[in-house]
């Protein structure tokens, strides 16, 4: 590697990586349009000569592709990203993921051939194939499961995450979800608050989150939440030192009720706020774009004509 290479301390550089399908065209979009200069497909191994001849160029902010289309050169990419941790880049990792069947369901609709997918390999067969390949990869990134994700909402949270001010160190999320959908796949801890008391029950709240302040007068009344959200808080705490240590860049702490509406949304929110000013915090509640989502399937169905007689 040259020297320049090392020398590139006030690039931004963003990687994006992740599962064919799950968006990563859409993220590249976001970067270029917020005026990246954006390479797609790029084989990991050249990565140090593009940084460094865009450094060279003057170049201070650069999106990357790289993916399984690299072939056996992404085997080299946690290298490529030490190397440029180490110099002092302004480095962030995006990891795009879904479930299997939001992953069938988008090349179903598109008609595209998913690039592991020859030779007799089902879809089913190459998705499971591309995932066991790049596991060691997606804990390099942010991980950002896509599966419940309109097009909208990934555009915010991935010009949210590189909104965010250059950080050292961890960067920790609190995501909010809902269990009657599934746990996120990008979670790296989970915890459950289903046993609280649950503000469904009361009409009144019903319809509101736990972002709302009727909502959050109600919960924080209650002993049982205040106790739950001071053990995560406590847990969090002590073992930071640990996930620190271990040289993540990345920690994602999923808060899940039933729905992800009130209990995990006021918890996700509370904790966020103890842990500010100590590390970079982001906050996610990945069942509002769940419900966006729903709504939006539901105009759908109400728009198209019934069966035929």
């Amino acid at each position: 590697m040259s020297a320049g290479f090392f020398m590139c301390r006030t690039m931004q550089i963003v990687l994006i990586s992740g599962l064919s399908g799950s968006g990563k065209s859409i993220a590249l979009n976001v970067l270029e349009d917020a005026g990246y200069y954006v390479v797609d497909n790029l084989p990991a191994a050249l990565l140090p000569e593009l940084v460094d001849h865009l450094r060279s160029a003057g170049g201070e902010r650069v999106a990357v592709v790289v993916d399984m289309r690299s072939g056996a050169s992404i085997e080299v990419l946690p290298q490529e990203v030490a190397a440029l941790r180490r110099s002092g880049a302004d480095l962030r990792f995006i990891f795009l993921e879904a479930r299997d069947d939001a992953l069938i369901a988008r090349f179903s609709e598109t008609r595209r051939r998913h690039p592991l997918a020859v030779g007799g390999v089902t879809l089913e067969e190459a998705i499971q194939r591309e995932r066991d390949a790049l596991a060691s990869i997606a804990e390099l990134g942010h991980r950002i499961d896509t599966s419940d994700l309109l097009a909208n909402t990934l555009r915010a949270w991935v010009k949210g995450f590189i909104d965010l001010a250059p950080a050292e160190g961890l960067t920790l999320m609190f995501e909010s979800f809902g269990f009657k959908y599934g746990i996120p796949l990008d979670a790296d801890l989970v915890f459950d608050v289903r046993c609280l008391p649950n503000p469904h029950y009361d009409p009144r709240l019903r319809p509101l989150t736990g972002r709302d302040q009727p909502v959050i007068d109600f919960l924080r009344t209650i002993p049982e939440v205040a106790r739950m959200g001071e053990d995560i808080r406590r847990f969090l705490a002590d073992w930071l030192p640990a996930y620190v240590g271990d040289n993540r860049s990345y920690l994602t702490v999923a808060i899940g009720c039933t729905g992800g509406q009130h209990r995990s949304v006021y918890l996700a929110e509370w904790l966020a706020t103890q842990f500010r000013g100590r590390l970079e915090v982001i906050v996610r509640h990945r069942s509002d774009a769940r419900r966006i989502a729903d709504r939006a399937a539901a105009g759908a169905n109400d728009a198209a004509p019934g069966p035929a007689a």
